[in-house]
């Protein structure tokens, strides 16, 4: 999402017809793009073209990994953008800082000190129902 400079409005009528849906729906995950420092600062690029300097991240280690890589660099990468972008920029000192909030989320529940992340119980769910299914189908 951050990289193709679109934005998902998460309004109440996706998320109430999404709700019990299981995976990625925002298209979010495993981008290979957000692996390479290029893509990081392309994705902040965005961020600082919309005046974004706060992020909560969901996910497991490879998108909490990201997300603090792109903490690391942002103000290399705010410096170089105010230089090209100084009317936009201006007193605007918000942006100087990336502030990150990284929520475990994963169906592994594998995170040591919890007592389930998110996913897990979604995952485990589904796990549950396809058996509840394979039982009644075995049954008759």
């Amino acid at each position: 999402m951050l990289l193709n400079r679109c934005k998902q409005n998460l309004i109440f009528l996706f998320l109430f017809l999404h709700f019990r849906q299981g995976g990625t729906i925002i298209g979010s995950s495993r981008c290979a793009d957000f692996r390479t420092a290029e893509g990081r600062k392309r994705a902040a690029r965005n961020l600082l073209s919309r005046n974004i300097s706060n992020l909560v991240v969901v996910g497991g280690d490879g998108s909490l990994t990201g997300a603090n890589l792109l903490r690391q660099e942002w103000p290399a990468i705010v410096a170089e953008w105010s230089k090209e972008n100084r009317q936009q920029q201006q007193g605007n000192s918000n942006l100087a800082k990336l502030n990150l909030v990284g929520i475990i989320g994963s169906i592994d529940n594998d995170f040591q000190g919890t007592e389930m992340t998110v996913g897990a119980d979604s995952a485990l769910f589904r796990i549950q129902e396809a058996v509840d299914v394979l039982r009644t189908t075995a049954a008759r």
